[in-house]
């Protein structure tokens, strides 16, 4: 009687504070715990323990877990997560890296195409003024180029080219003497072209296009480059307490219990993910916007607009200015005698450098290259909008994406909900935004994120740019101040050290990335109340299944001997 006593004891105590059912199942945890490099396996416990010095992954049962263990897990669950997130936003920011490298090329390849037209016109046209001509026309095109790049460019740079030009064609085309006329003469001729106005309209004409052309390529790599910073911005932004602490609690609380396996139902996912990027989703609205206002300046880059056509046509209006200098060369003629005096030249050159301008002429082509239509400018804005359109609700739907793809159980399979294993989660699923955080059960959401906040100022800014809204002037285009977006230059969040900030770990998670717009309605939204209910158990591994099997048994044969003590305790 006495040892029935004795081992009645004995097997109460052992049912009342174990929560596992098997000796082995923190084995299974040591396993994960090194396969995903989260820290040292000697952090773990030998054997299932008390856990009272956890302060998130906190269980009536024993755990596997030490206070070491759920600061490592904390900083794996950030890792996790900011790895996702910048996995999922790679190809946005490719596509992104890409097309301004792309433009870039076409805008410089442009210059060099519009260089080499309009000096083999001058060659073919206008031989004696080709070459002295060539310096000031790759003059006016760097500066153009360096505009589209990022420079200013002067109002009066179109103009300050035509006056350069006008000595050159009065000196060859209009009064063409036995020398050139000399330095002083030719800088009161230039000085006169303002008044005298030698090329008719061109110069006007040619302003005006290069203003309106030249500000929309200018604000399209613009753009781009806010674009790849908020890119840049949200991949790095800092996670705030509450949400390390709910990303902890969602993905590794559970493997303290053993359920290494387990995943989150998808209305907890929701929560967590939706509290977590809260601040993320408030730039849905204006990135949505962004896309739409850069459609709006693709089809506003056509026509007079075009800098493709404005640049490859330059040479055509520089022979229609020249052309119109030369038919009223003779009023033009008196009236520079008038304002300059008779022309004072200089004695006519020498063969010999005359015959090396004759060589360098000749290492000019005639004929510029034909431009393969797929490399036009037109081309590739098409391309890249088509493909940017497909990330017009990437901000808005990220945290769905995330769960639907990445971590969240399937429908009809049990899951993790914040403390068990159920079969569905039956707290209210919030929206996305701030404003709807105020009724999550899952996170707190204390304020908008001040860094978030910046890059949706900045947003604001260039749609009104894109938009004809704020009309920029040529000399001076209101700057979009972008940055490289590194990740050491915007945080924001507290931290602590006990919270593992200070830790990196190890190891990388690998994501494929779907595309958003293919999310499933019934988890992109607003929808008050739902339960995502589970009818089937998730796969297990050959570990669980085994360790189910040989806690099956250990609980018949305890209770076996249970029931005998019964008779001693009747009260049971």
């Amino acid at each position: 009687m006495r040892v029935l006593w004795t081992r009645c004891v004995l097997l109460l105590a052992l049912c009342c504070g174990s929560g596992f059912g098997g000796p082995n199942r923190c084995d299974e945890v040591r396993k994960v715990f090194q396969l995903r490099q989260i820290g040292p396996s000697q952090l773990l416990p030998l054997s299932p323990r008390s856990g009272s010095d956890l302060q998130v992954c906190t269980s009536k049962n024993l755990t596997c877990c030490t206070k070491k263990m759920e600061e490592k897990y904390q900083v794996a669950a950030r890792r996790d997560i900011q790895n996702l997130v910048q996995t999922s936003s790679s190809i946005l920011k490719f596509l992104m890296s890409r097309n301004v490298a792309a433009f870039q090329e076409i805008f410089d390849g442009l210059m060099k195409q519009a260089e080499n037209r309009t000096n083999a016109l001058l060659r073919e046209s206008y031989p004696s003024i080709a070459d002295e001509a060539a310096g000031p026309v790759r003059e006016l095109l760097t500066d153009i180029g360096l505009f589209l790049l990022g420079s200013e460019l002067s109002v009066d740079s179109v103009q300050q080219f035509f006056d350069a030009l006008f000595p050159l064609v009065y000196n060859h085309l209009i009064n063409p003497g036995p020398g050139d006329i000399s330095s002083g003469y030719a800088e009161c001729v230039r000085s006169s072209s303002r008044d005298l106005r030698p090329f008719g309209r061109v110069p006007g004409l040619f302003a005006d296009q290069i203003a309106r052309s030249g500000v929309s390529g200018k604000l399209l790599l613009q753009a781009l480059h806010l674009g790849i910073e908020v890119i840049n911005t949200t991949d790095h932004l800092q996670l705030s307490r509450e949400c390390r602490r709910a990303l902890l609690k969602m993905h590794y609380c559970p493997h303290c219990q053993g359920l290494t396996q387990s995943k989150p139902c998808m209305g907890y996912c929701l929560n967590v993910m939706r509290g977590c990027l809260a601040s993320m989703a408030e730039i849905d609205t204006h990135w949505r916007e962004f896309v739409h206002s850069l459609e709006g300046l693709s089809i506003r880059m056509q026509g007079p607009q075009d800098l493709e056509q404005v640049l490859l046509g330059f040479h055509t209006l520089l022979h229609d200015a020249i052309k119109h200098a030369e038919k009223n060369g003779p009023q033009l003629s008196a009236q520079v005698h008038k304002l300059c005096g008779p022309p004072s030249r200089k004695p006519a050159q020498s063969v010999s450098i005359q015959h090396s301008s004759s060589s360098s002429r000749e290492s000019i082509p005639l004929k510029a290259p034909v431009r393969a239509s797929e490399d036009s400018l037109a081309v590739r804005r098409r391309e890249f909008l088509n493909s940017l359109r497909q990330y017009r609700i990437f901000y808005g739907g990220l945290a769905d994406q995330l769960c639907v793809t990445e971590l969240a159980s399937s429908d009809g399979l049990t899951c993790w909900n914040g403390s068990d294993i159920v079969k569905s989660y039956t707290l209210r699923v919030v929206g996305n935004g701030i404003k709807a955080q105020s009724a999550n059960p899952e996170v707190k959401v204390k304020e908008e994120d001040p860094v978030i906040n910046q890059m949706i100022d900045k947003l604001k800014h260039i749609n009104q740019l894109l938009q004809g809204k704020t009309i920029p002037k040529l000399g001076s285009l209101d700057q979009i101040e972008t940055g490289s977006g590194d990740a050491d230059a915007h945080y924001s969040g507290d931290c602590d050290d006990e919270d593992g900030c200070s830790g990196s770990g190890g190891g990388e998670v690998k994501s494929k990335l779907p595309s958003v717009s293919k999310l499933s309605p019934d988890v992109t939204g607003d929808r008050g109340h739902h339960h995502y209910h589970h009818h089937h158990h998730p796969p297990a591994n050959d570990s669980e299944k085994e360790g189910r099997s040989r806690s099956l048994r250990l609980t018949g044969a305890i209770w076996a001997l249970i029931l005998p003590c019964l008779h001693i305790f009747p009260a049971l």
